[in-house]
């Protein structure tokens, strides 16, 4: 029996034309209009279309684990974005950051674990790379578990220079757990490294 996904079309950077780019934006994040035509499914060519882009860097998440005590370390600040949320615009994540020029992922994930969190990752597990929103943003997400022994860890962290106050939550995952099933962490983020860390953590508790 054939693959199924063996039967849907393949296209590539060779099957769109980018006909022009305009800058509409530039600061933290750019905005960008981009004119382009692309080939269709059954082989001929769409018509020349404009679409609004966001585009920025490329990040990097974690979520941090204890596989000794079964916790997770998150962290909580207010989000620009979430500002209209009727429950609260502060918001329960994983420790995250943005890729500057000539970082790895891996080292990214570690400098923002001490950053955000105080906390000195032992081991480094990717778990995906992934597109949050790829019909009008640019940036790719690389996601970790970030394995640590989190005795101590807790208070308030961040960079003053980037206007940081964050605040760290260490905790059951069976709690983590919950919260995320009563929509409280809210974030792809989240949600992805929840569902991947559900599947996996009698494994990781195994190993220690």
């Amino acid at each position: 029996m054939a693959n199924p996904i063996d039967s849907v079309a393949r296209f590539d950077a060779t099957d769109v034309e980018r006909l022009e780019t305009q800058e509409i934006y530039s600061g933290f994040f750019s905005l960008e209009k981009r004119r382009l035509r692309h080939r269709r499914f059954d082989g001929s060519w769409s018509e020349a279309m404009d679409r609004e882009v966001h585009v920025r860097r490329d990040a990097v998440g974690v979520l941090i684990y204890d596989p000794a005590r079964d916790a997770v370390v998150l962290v909580e600040q207010i989000r620009a974005g979430a500002l209209d949320d009727p429950r609260s615009p502060w918001k329960l994540e994983p420790v995250a950051g943005l890729v500057e020029a000539g970082e790895s992922p891996a080292e990214v994930a570690r400098r923002e674990a001490m950053e955000e969190a105080g906390c000195e990752i032992a081991e480094l597990i990717e778990l995906h790379r992934y597109y949050p929103s790829p019909g009008a943003c640019t940036e790719q997400v690389t996601l970790f578990c970030g394995l640590t022994d989190s005795r101590g860890l807790g208070g308030v962290h961040g960079l003053e220079t980037e206007h940081e106050d964050i605040q760290v939550h260490v905790m059951p995952f069976s709690q983590a757990w919950d919260r995320m099933l009563a929509g409280q962490l809210d974030n792809a983020m989240a949600l992805i490294g929840f569902h991947w860390l559900a599947r996996e953590r009698a494994g990781l508790r195994a190993s220690v």
